[in-house]
């Protein structure tokens, strides 16, 4: 089940792109929770699992693991992906080893 979507923006000399980020509910199974997460790239969609003992905790890791995937793209290492805004950061948090990744809103309140 969907628990969210967030849109977020390419640039290109094109125009510019949607990138929805997904969040799905997690899933209990014999090693633990499950929480599935995708982001829809302009050229393909990145579909991957976060793992934890319980379903807070794969919330929570897949929240990180967008954010690191995000700040480690080509897209915004070229400054070309947004979400409120260019620089803005993308609101998901990160872990601790990241944190100097971080730009805008994201750097000010998580930084």
């Amino acid at each position: 089940m969907l628990i969210g979507t967030r849109i977020l923006h390419v640039k290109s000399k094109a125009g510019t792109a949607e990138v929805p980020v997904s969040l799905y509910a997690p899933v209990a199974d014999d090693l633990g929770w499950g929480c599935r997460y995708e982001i829809g790239w302009p050229r393909r969609t990145r579909t991957s699992t976060a793992w934890g003992f319980d379903a807070l905790q794969a919330v929570r890791l897949a929240m990180q693991k967008i954010a690191s995937e995000l700040y480690a793209s080509a897209y915004h290492k070229q400054g070309r992906l947004a979400w409120l805004g260019q620089g803005g950061g993308y609101g998901f948090p990160i872990t601790k080893n990241g944190r100097d990744l971080l730009v805008g809103y994201d750097k000010e309140f998580d930084g």
